[in-house]
């Protein structure tokens, strides 16, 4: 622990160097606050200039929450700390960085590691005291095209979750009519297996038709992929397969307006970088098209 000297003082009569040291921790923020994050409650705590501190309640709609901000910069607060409280922190978090506000958002089990809180001490107190001290790190937070980016990567992939479940749905549907395609054909979602599908959904059920939608790449043969396509066509399981693949179908028109975004994401970033010449990404696209076909 850092303590702070004041100055250091000699004893002309002995000889004796003697030194003071100020009492406490030294201050490293000394416009810092401390924001105790709710779902429906924030929970705010500044310096009150003399001895104690001055504690806000602000609920968490956003009208409240500009307010929030608002007094903390009348308040010539330059830094606040607050917990990283499931998604409930993110609006205040963003709202500070326009305000000029320093935002720490630190790790909720390091803040209890510290030790030395009163019993009295309220959840925003104990933050402003141990910012003031310099006694917190913060995690890192990118930028907001990282964040964007992010996002939509995110939704991305938990969209791919949710439509591996509709295949899966898929599969069972198939194995209660005792339809064995995808046991002979490696992938029920390539070509040769989502054409079978949809055929099968729009009424046809005679293996001889559909083996005619066979890519020529599968490599079992004509006769196990007839067998396999010869099933117990119930009107229930038919239903059931009908709508897992809907399903499917949906999710991944969700993931390729995903893509889109990501893609609007990734030549926003390289125009920054390239200052607004994105010209040469085109070209290497059509290059390496030329190069698959070649």
């Amino acid at each position: 622990m850092k303590v702070m000297k004041i100055k250091d003082e000699s004893d002309s009569s002995n000889g004796v160097l003697k030194k003071k040291y100020g009492q406490g921790l030294p201050v490293f923020n000394p416009f810092a606050g401390g924001i105790d994050v709710g779902d429906t409650m924030f929970d705010v705590a500044i310096s009150d200039g003399i001895a104690g501190y001055e504690v806000r309640e602000y609920s968490t709609f956003t009208e409240d929450t500009v307010n929030l901000v608002n007094w903390l910069v009348a308040e010539n607060i330059t830094t606040v700390a607050m917990e990283a409280t499931g998604i409930y922190w993110l609006n205040l978090y963003l709202m500070l960085e326009e305000a000029g506000i320093e935002p720490y958002l630190v790790n909720a089990k390091h803040v209890k590691n510290v030790t030395g809180r009163k019993k009295d001490d309220t959840d925003a107190i104990w933050l402003q005291k141990l910012h003031t001290c310099g006694l917190l790190k913060k995690s890192f937070q990118p930028d907001s095209d990282i964040r964007e980016l992010r996002t939509y990567m995110r939704q991305r992939k938990n969209l791919i979750n949710i439509a591996s479940d509709s295949v899966r749905r898929m599969q069972k549907a198939m194995e209660l009519m005792n339809l064995k395609l995808h046991v002979v054909i490696s992938d029920i979602l390539g070509k040769t297996g989502l054409q079978m599908v949809c055929a099968i959904l729009k009424g046809e059920r005679n293996p001889d038709e559909l083996i005619k939608l066979k890519d020529p790449r599968i490599k079992a043969t004509d006769q196990e992929i007839k067998k396999s396509l010869t099933g117990i066509w119930r009107q229930e399981y038919l239903f059931m397969l009908k709508q897992a693949y809907e399903e499917y179908s949906f999710y991944q028109s969700q993931i390729a307006s995903c893509e889109e975004k990501i893609k609007e994401c990734l030549l926003k970033q390289v125009a920054q970088i390239t200052r607004g010449d994105i010209t040469d990404i085109g070209l290497e696209k059509k290059r390496e098209r030329k190069t698959n076909l070649m």
